[in-house]
């Protein structure tokens, strides 16, 4: 079983085409970041970054500043996470390919459109959280909470949410593609989509409150975007990735504390 389940098995063809297809969704990802970044790099206070984006700020938000908020979110997420299912959609090819399925990357794409509904669902309470602040003018103009001790809240219950056993749990879950699959394998193409699902939710159980901390560092604070995907991978492809949780959590706390206090 051990021998069948592996990358290695998978035909050389899809294997490429796979890989490539997770490389090339990823840079377009990051290029309409870094893209939406420079339109907003001039900005000097929110409300004008917000004009730029089509949205005023002294204005209740309409269906199209819900929707572009939307989907800036859902490429962010995009972006951050499609590198660290990498390996877990790479075996699942690899399983297909062993149990003789004759459409393997139309079942990857379907475990991977699952994936994805799972952090655009995310991606939606995210926008209502980001309404939420924009109503209540707590914004500033980097897109962070301009108040110290609402950020500061936001680390420290970051950080402990880390340390929990629910988060260690979901991350056994994300570290170990393999026992995933061999558990929770739906045949058929609603099966992949559902194992996509499934799988998806262990992510954003893994890595959901790491996601809130964009909104103490700057949600379209690209060298953070890109530092927080970087802990992402450590956490679930690390060799040490349980233990990079725990040192991230406590980091996290203690710079909430420090940040609450006044100290930045």
């Amino acid at each position: 079983m051990r021998n069948a389940w592996s990358v290695a098995e998978l035909p050389a063809r899809d294997r490429v085409l796979i890989s490539t297809c997770i490389v090339l969704i990823t840079a377009l990802a990051w290029a309409y970041l870094v893209h939406l970044n420079r339109q907003m790099s001039s900005a000097t206070d929110y409300a004008t970054m917000m004009a730029r984006m089509g949205m005023a700020v002294d204005m209740p938000w309409t269906a199209a500043d819900v929707f572009f908020t939307f989907a800036m979110w859902v490429v962010m997420m995009v972006g951050m996470m499609t590198g660290s299912a990498a390996p877990v959609l790479l075996l699942f090819a690899a399983a297909l390919a062993a149990r003789g399925a004759r459409t393997v990357p139309l079942l990857v794409l379907m475990f991977g459109l699952g994936y994805v509904a799972v952090w655009a669902g995310f991606s939606a309470c995210t926008t209502i959280a980001q309404w939420a602040l924009h109503h209540a003018a707590m914004l500033s103009a980097a897109m962070s909470a301009s108040s110290a001790k609402v950020g500061g809240a936001i680390l420290i219950a970051a950080g402990a949410y880390q340390l929990t056993p629910f988060k260690g749990a979901c991350l056994t879950q994300c570290r170990s593609p393999l026992g995933f699959l061999m558990t929770r394998w739906r045949d058929g193409i609603t099966g992949a989509f559902e194992m996509g699902l499934c799988h998806g939710a262990y992510c954003l159980g893994c890595c959901w409150a790491l996601m809130g901390v964009l909104f103490v560092v700057g949600v379209m604070n690209l060298a953070w975007v890109a530092a927080l995907t970087g802990f992402v991978l450590l956490e679930k492809i690390g060799p040490a990735g349980a233990l990079v949780a725990r040192i991230g959590g406590g980091i996290m706390i203690l710079a909430g504390i420090l940040f609450a206090a006044g100290f930045k």
